[in-house]
């Protein structure tokens, strides 16, 4: 499993949140998705071994034991399918990359993607997108056409898995915490994953929630 994230950098990621909070604060929420991830991922080492994909150096996340990539440079279209290939050409059978931006997916949602008999299955997002990708065959054409950062990613990724060939399969639906709405979601879930939980517990006395609902 792989999984998928940029480096902590202020002003760098989740800029539609840091338009409401803050850069700072952004890039800790997202220091504290990823290592929520990690730890997410971490039950299925029986399963699969598990890296981390970054766009940059970092030191960030060192508490986690994980093997640690740079993403190919380039579009993301160009960085998923050299992940994906890569792991191919290194003898795995079954790879799933995920993102960082969901981090109360549940682990039954990845289990799923982990049945999966197709030659990709896909964790489909509530805004058009998809918080994970799983494949058991890849084609050099499986992305072409996609339109990232759209509410059509899913659907043109599956139009091109199919014109390549490939058998597709849906996952379970979960969200993405990318702007003030999702954030304001994730606060009132009953249930937070711990690094999440503390992330927002700081910042809770400053009123981040009052100025998210203005």
């Amino acid at each position: 499993m792989i999984l998928f994230a940029k480096a902590p950098v202020p002003g760098g990621v989740k800029t539609r949140l840091a338009a409401a909070i803050g850069a700072t604060r952004a890039a800790e929420l997202h220091t504290a998705f990823v290592a929520d991830m990690l730890e997410k991922l971490s039950w299925f080492k029986a399963f699969s071994d598990i890296e981390l994909h970054t766009d940059i150096p970092t030191d960030a996340w060192n508490q986690v034991a994980v093997t640690r990539r740079l993403q190919a440079p380039g579009n993301l279209e160009l960085k998923l399918f050299h992940a994906l290939a890569e792991a191919f050409r290194e003898g795995r059978t079954h790879v799933i990359i995920l993102g960082s931006d969901s981090p109360t997916l549940p682990r039954a949602h990845i289990q799923r993607l982990l049945d999966a008999t197709a030659d990709v299955a896909i964790g489909p997002c509530e805004d058009g997108g998809y918080y994970a990708i799983g494949c058991r065959r890849v084609h050099p054409n499986m992305f072409a056409g996609v339109e990232w950062s759209t509410g059509r990613v899913l659907e043109q990724t599956e139009s091109a898995l199919r014109r390549s060939g490939l058998t597709v399969e849906r996952g379970e639906i979960w969200y993405d915490v990318d702007g003030p709405v999702d954030l304001t979601r994730l606060a009132a879930e009953p249930e937070l994953p711990g690094y999440t939980r503390q992330a927002l517990e700081v910042h809770r006395p400053e009123g981040l929630f009052h100025r998210l609902e203005d």
